[in-house]
């Protein structure tokens, strides 16, 4: 498949590049992404929710009232759960959510994201630019010159492009990743996914294996 090559001026460069049919233009597998989606997620949980238990309260040990003849229910302890500051009956605990997932799986989702975007006209093939200096009023003229700046939109380098990373930090709705950072929660959150071209070289290596 031939795809253009625009520049960052959102113009045609008149050049084609010849993208994998194998990563861009596969049936999508709607389990795949459901599954490496849902990891994601997992991962980006912390874990760290704890309520106090029964054990854990500080308070007196001490019996409340006698055991009999008060005519309510019997109460050997203020750390009890039934009363206001007693512990918390099966409270969270601190647990680690992470999921495995086969690497062929999560090689097969972002395939199968990346063509759901090329199927969906929403990739755009951009020739590798710098800028010279970061300023987010230039990084906004880039999405606007290719018609995206009201859209979520996210943008994969080749490799480190500080200047234009930190160009995009003041903006919501925009993201700039490299290629090794690419996933396919990113993928599919994007409305519209911007590639530039020196990226190509190492997706089509990684996903098309």
């Amino acid at each position: 498949m031939k795809v253009a090559v625009l520049d960052n001026k959102g113009k045609d460069t008149g050049r084609k590049v010849e993208l994998s049919d194998e990563v861009f233009a596969i049936e999508p597998n709607e389990h795949a992404i459901y599954l490496d989606v849902k990891q994601y997620l997992a991962h980006q949980r912390q874990g760290t929710h704890k309520a106090k238990e029964r054990a854990e309260i500080a308070g007196s040990t001490r019996k409340l009232k006698k055991q009999k003849g008060t005519g309510t229910a019997r109460a050997g302890s203020i750390k009890s759960p039934v009363f206001r500051g007693g512990g918390r009956i099966f409270g969270p605990r601190p647990r680690n959510y992470a999921q495995k997932l086969n690497k062929g799986v999560k090689r097969l989702a972002r395939r199968s994201a990346l063509s759901l975007k090329t199927k969906e006209n929403a990739l755009f093939i951009v020739e590798d630019f710098q800028m010279e200096a970061p300023k987010t009023k230039d990084y906004v003229s880039f999405l606007t010159s290719l018609g995206i700046q009201d859209k979520k939109s996210l943008v994969v380098l080749s490799g480190e492009n500080k200047n234009l990373f930190l160009s995009s930090r003041n903006l919501k709705g925009t993201e700039v990743v490299t290629a090794s950072e690419l996933n396919t929660y990113k993928i599919l959150n994007a409305k519209n996914v911007v590639l530039l071209e020196g990226s190509l070289e190492g997706i089509q290596e990684n996903l098309g294996k």
